[in-house]
């Protein structure tokens, strides 16, 4: 096995937290010196190749740099590198040089949503009242059942839109 992790413990100012040991095999090595003598990829990926390579502790390592030497070399923060570095160990090179990809979150409120927001700002003001407040449209939006809760950013938002103001 070309990877490795070990037990011994890093003292943080959060506590311990496992070590993870770069050891890379010719081909990795020779594939990271290629990304990085290139340039070809991303900032990020030419990033994380020079990482580690730096970080490589192996056999074949021309560096073998600790953490904090590695991050100011290649403009990371040690706590980047150290998550590098498992990444590495646990699932390969792949998995070191490719993030996965942000989760989009799903729209709460949509389109339906938003045009009953602007209904209830256009439609007349409750008697006493001079003008919609965004917790006025947030109340009434939760009275009419329409939500549970809502925020009044979120009304905000809506009301932005085509840019009416509730005042």
């Amino acid at each position: 096995m070309h990877i490795s992790e070990y037990t011994g413990s890093q003292v943080t100012a959060g506590g311990a937290m496992p070590r993870y040991k770069v050891t890379l095999t010719a081909e990795e090595k020779a594939k990271l010196q290629e990304l990085t003598n290139t340039g070809s990829g991303s900032n990020k990926t030419f990033k994380y190749a020079r990482a580690l390579l730096l970080c490589d502790q192996g056999e074949f390592a021309d560096y073998k740099w600790s953490v904090a030497q590695t991050a100011d070399a290649v403009g990371m923060t040690p706590r980047s590198v150290i998550s590098l570095r498992e990444r590495f160990v646990k699932g390969g090179l792949a998995a070191a040089l490719q993030r996965k990809p942000y989760k989009q979150r799903a729209k709460t409120f949509d389109s339906a949503f938003e045009a009953q927001v602007k209904q209830i700002a256009s439609s007349p003001v409750p008697e006493g009242k001079s003008h919609w407040s965004l917790q006025m449209i947030a109340d009434r939006l939760v009275e009419l059942k329409l939500v549970e809760s809502v925020s009044l950013m979120t009304v905000q938002r809506a009301l932005k839109k085509d840019k009416l103001k509730t005042h």
